[in-house]
């Protein structure tokens, strides 16, 4: 038996399936789950999730969220998601580059927070990417 994994997002269901392996991005750092593990909630923080099925590696941008592990069933409560498949790779890389030079300039409590927030969205979505581009 492997991992049933859904991924909620407020909109809709944003993906289902089975999965040998997910890699969540927490707010404490990556964390894997695989088959029979132990039963746990844990907050998401923004970052690159992967998936792999039988089949091969999927990435997704998780914007914060939830996800509860329990008996082989993974539930994803995300605010928001993308799927590597829908990601401009060259949009992606410039937003990157941007939201990075802005973070470096940024100045002020309230302009550094929005800035780091743009940054670690920005890369999510190009990390996505590249996990994309590696697997092809």
């Amino acid at each position: 038996m492997s991992l049933q994994i859904s991924i909620l997002t407020p909109e809709r269901p944003f993906w289902n399936g089975q999965a040998e392996e997910i890699i969540l991005p927490t707010e404490t750092g990556e964390m894997g789950v695989l088959k029979n593990h132990a039963p746990i909630i844990t907050g998401l923080d923004v970052g690159a999730m992967l998936v792999r099925t039988k089949e091969s590696w999927n990435s997704f941008a998780v914007m914060g969220g939830f996800a509860v592990i329990k008996k082989n069933q993974v539930t994803i409560l995300a605010n928001e998601a993308e799927s590597a498949e829908t990601i401009n790779a060259d949009e992606a890389k410039n937003l990157f580059e941007t939201a990075k030079a802005s973070l470096e300039k940024a100045e002020g409590v309230k302009q550094k927070v929005e800035a780091n927030f743009a940054f670690k969205r920005a890369k999510a979505r190009f990390q996505v990417i590249k996990v994309l581009n590696k697997n092809r």
